[in-house]
């Protein structure tokens, strides 16, 4: 029997619902209340990868994915940005995880200094769809050794104004990353970032680089 490919955009899908409602209530100071809300968030998550069995995480490797690892909250990794739209949506033609192509557009560019360093990330979308979640997938140095190889994901919500916050402590791993029957689609070049984002998921097992 063939395998059946699973296309997702974002590992988010299945339960961001429930993730938004772990964190939906809390003390008035949002400084001292960050890294309370982002464990409630992870920790749903986990609960809705639990009971989705199968998806994404295949029922024999729960033990080996579950829960999720993080590196450490850290607000270093939430930056404010501007968001510059392209002139057009521009049509892209995405390689996937399952080597097909994935019919996107970029939308535009988030413009962002992170660690001191002036950084861009380009905001696309599913071809033909609204423009009002942007998905931003993205590779940095730690990908490969520290985290997934082929790349992590964000997802922004559009704003009216143009100005948004990027919040690296959700990053997130896309499904092909724990079971290869998913349909993924990598970064394009344009979003490899040239610094290491030790904030958000993370490989359970680092890879040392070869020669180490």
């Amino acid at each position: 029997m063939a395998k059946t490919t699973r296309r997702v955009t974002s590992a988010a899908t299945l339960c961001v619902a429930l993730a938004f409602s772990a964190c939906s209530s809390g003390p008035a100071d949002p400084n001292a209340d960050y890294a309370a809300k982002l464990q409630a968030e992870r920790a749903a998550k986990d609960t809705a990868f639990r009971r989705q069995i199968d998806q994404p995480i295949p029922a024999g490797r729960v033990s080996e994915f579950l829960p999720l690892k993080y590196f450490p909250a850290d607000q270093s990794f939430v930056v404010p940005a501007s968001f510059a739209p392209a002139a057009s949506r521009t049509p892209l033609q995405i390689p996937t995880s399952t080597g097909q192509l994935r019919a996107m557009e970029l939308v535009g560019t988030l413009e962002f200094t992170l660690k001191g360093q002036a950084l861009s990330l380009g905001a696309l979308v599913e071809a033909g769809t609204p423009p009002d979640q942007l998905f931003v997938p993205f590779t940095d140095l730690t990908s490969g050794t520290e985290t997934y190889a082929a790349g992590r994901y964000l997802e922004i919500r559009r704003t009216m104004t143009g100005i948004y916050t990027i919040d690296f402590n959700r990053a997130f791993q896309p499904y092909c990353s724990y079971n290869q029957s998913y349909d993924c689609p990598y970064p394009p070049a344009s979003n490899r970032l040239p610094v290491p984002v030790r904030a958000g998921e993370r490989l359970s097992q680092p890879t040392l680089p070869a020669g180490r």
